[in-house]
């Protein structure tokens, strides 16, 4: 029997056989899931009884369950381990889903039984929790074609199949491309400026390929150490202009035409369903509602954000003058001056800090960090099997030391994962019926790997990024929900950020960072002269990584709150969208939408703003916090009860009973620096 078929698997709480999985495995499964699911569902629709939340909005619920874990597991294993096989067979599987998605979201029968339950929900004596089901399931099928004749539904099938495809060719393409680059050095005056950390990688990265000297990638912790600190600026151009070439050069992997077919076969997906574009589709399901609110937020964050990002430019300008007499900065020279400039006014360096963030001291202080906001411990668990040697796995457990949840980390990079941080799920919690499925979460990072001389050391903002990825995690892991489908992260998408931006504040926090910044070699607790450099140069560069969100937010809108048809060249957009946003000239050769994953082959199309939205709830939320002490049980009690409510509520009504009131811009706005003298 396929091991992916046997469920619940037999393995420490039903966590996945990784060493009995094989890729080929995969297909069979899925298949054979797919027509389980769909027993599962004709029983429903040919159930006699008259529909009632239970024997229908429920039952549907707790369908497919054998199909979500596979898939979760499968495309889990595609972002972060992952090979020519695997992604051909998601090239295989992912239109099959799509149809079997659209087979349920499509079926009249089962669609009448569902409405006929939401008509007469006044009826049912159901609980929030029960009534946010029913809501998100009839609304899941209204809006995603139910409601259309027998050729539009058709019409929907094609275009969400096609849409599945293109978005994994994009994301293949541009994992191709990051892998497929490789800035080898032979000479050792080419390495002036660089510290031995990224050296060392850059030996190793030779090493491994058989090669004399050093090579730099593009993945993140390789590029960044060389932007930031690497003298040779005619090499810092050659990288810069590499990173941003990303599947926008002349060969079978460019992603222009992929991405010119996506905005329109969405745009003509909500036409379909009676939006006047994507944006509006998808934004009637979250926070903001509109494409107009979204673009007054940015507009007017924009405004207030601009001159303070003119001022950093303007700060890196004078100082190249002064230093090297670079009359006119560019791209690459914004990392490195920033590093030196920052140096220059703090006395802070990334490489003074980096001894004082060991990675398993963070990741410890991280879990202390939780300990004392809401009294979990996080117990390392070896038995538990991994998908990678890399790979370490931790015991959740409350109060009473039961366990709660499993947590995976997944840190350094390697050639079969793609680029970034995340959070994703192997399974999601639930309570129901006394039975409780314990969730299954897991952090993936790209950070430096240790060397034979040193462990990973990781710089500041990788300090962030993880308290980042572990907010979402304490979202996930704190679930105390009846159904997965309303657990965790499972929320409206503006809202998601809330928990991850919320957790970053801790990094700037004297009190917690005593709890694990400690020098790797002599164990020496960071010292409060550094601690309060970290907190003056918070606002360092605010103004312009403040522009740069927006850039980003408002390109996503861009492409997916218009008419696309029109759009013939992706490069001379984007152009005339990040007018308003430009800091640097134009680099010719270069495009940021080719390689923007998070909008063409993540979740974020129509939501990239959210990072700035969420902002505004994570400093407003986090002021509250210091206004009774950062650990005050009563506060951290009240915000466990947001996270842990997951999506059974409206977000705004949650934010509310934390807070006691709507959230307001000024703390972020003042945390940011952001506010004129």
């Amino acid at each position: 029997m396929n091991i992916l078929l046997k469920q619940p698997f037999d393995t420490p709480f039903q966590t996945p056989p990784f060493s009995d999985i094989q890729a080929a495995d995969f297909e069979p499964a899925i298949k054979e899931a797919i027509k389980e699911a769909k027993k599962e569902v004709d029983e429903i629709i040919e159930n006699k009884d008259l529909p009632d939340f239970y024997n229908t909005i429920e039952a549907l619920a707790l369908s497919g369950e054998k199909l979500s874990r596979i898939t979760a597991i499968f495309f889990n294993l595609n972002s972060a381990e992952t090979s020519d096989e695997i992604q051909a067979i998601a090239r295989e599987i992912s239109p099959l889903l799509s149809e079997f998605n659209n087979d349920i979201r499509l079926n009249e029968p089962l669609f009448k039984k569902i409405k006929n339950v939401y008509d007469a929900r006044d009826s049912f004596d159901l609980t929030k929790e029960q009534q946010q089901l029913l809501r998100k399931t009839f609304k899941g099928f209204s809006r995603n074609g139910a409601l259309l004749n027998e050729e539009k539904k058709e019409k929907l099938r094609r275009i969400d199949k096609k849409l599945s495809q293109l978005s994994l060719q994009f994301g293949e393409n541009v994992l191709a491309e990051t892998n497929a680059y490789q800035l080898h050095l032979t000479d050792e005056k080419d390495l002036d400026g660089l510290p031995d950390y990224a050296k060392n990688m850059a030996r190793s990265e030779a090493e491994e390929h058989g090669k004399e000297g050093w090579i730099f990638t593009l993945q993140m912790p390789s590029y960044l150490a060389f932007m930031k600190f690497a003298n040779n600026r005619r090499l810092r151009e050659k990288l810069f202009r590499a990173n941003g070439a990303k599947a926008f050069q002349q060969n079978d992997r460019n992603n222009t035409q992929n991405i010119k077919e996506i905005v329109k076969l969405r745009y003509d997906r909500a036409d379909l369903l009676g939006f006047e574009t994507h944006a509006d589709f998808v934004l009637e399901e979250r926070m903001a509602k509109s494409p107009e609110k979204v673009k007054e937020f940015l507009e007017d964050l924009l405004v207030k954000a601009k001159p303070f990002a003119e001022r950093d430019i303007q700060i890196l300008q004078d100082y190249a003058i002064k230093t090297d007499g670079i009359e006119k900065v560019m791209p690459w020279d914004h990392a490195y001056y920033a590093e030196k400039v920052k140096k220059e006014q703090f006395d802070l360096s990334d490489e003074e800090l980096k001894p004082y963030f060991e990675l398993e001291n963070v990741v410890n202080g991280a879990f202390k960090i939780a300990h004392q906001l809401y009294g979990i411990s996080f117990v390392l668990n070896e038995e538990i099997e991994v998908y990678h040697p890399d790979v370490k796995v931790y015991e959740v457990r409350n109060k009473e030391d039961e366990v709660t949840g499993i947590f995976y980390t997944d840190f350094f990079p390697r050639k079969g994962k793609r680029a970034g941080a995340w959070m994703t799920s192997y399974r999601d919690g639930s309570i129901l019926d006394n039975v409780r499925k314990v969730p299954q979460i897991s952090i993936v990072c790209n950070f430096t790997k240790p060397t034979q001389t040193e462990p990973s050391l990781l710089t500041f903002n990788e300090v962030t990024t993880l308290f980042h990825e572990f907010g979402h995690a304490l979202h996930g892991l704190l679930a105390n929900t009846q159904y997965e489908s309303l657990a965790g992260t499972n929320v409206y998408w503006d809202f998601v950020e809330l928990p991850s931006q919320f957790m970053e504040n801790y990094c700037y926090e004297p009190e917690a960072l005593k709890l694990f910044a400690k020098h790797y070699k002599t164990g020496e607790v960071i010292p409060n002269e550094l601690i309060d450099k970290i907190i003056q140069s918070a606002q360092f560069m605010e103004g312009y990584q403040t522009v740069r969100q927006i850039s980003f937010g408002k390109l996503d809108m861009a492409w997916h709150a218009v008419d696309p048809r029109g759009i013939e060249d992706v490069d001379a957009y984007e152009d005339k969208v990040f007018e308003d946003t430009q800091l640097y000239p134009k680099i010719i050769g270069t495009n940021m939408s080719t390689a923007f994953s998070h909008i063409f082959q993540g979740g974020y199309s129509s939501g990239y703003y959210s990072y700035k939205w969420a902002e505004v709830l994570d400093a407003d939320a986090f002021d509250f916090f210091k206004q009774n002490g950062i650990f005050d049980p009563i506060t951290a009690h009240r915000f466990y009860k947001l996270l842990s409510a997951g999506g059974t509520q409206d977000p705004m009504e949650l934010y509310k009973e934390f807070r006691g009131q709507e959230p307001k811009p000024d703390a972020l706005l003042k945390r940011a620096g952001l506010v004129k003298p």
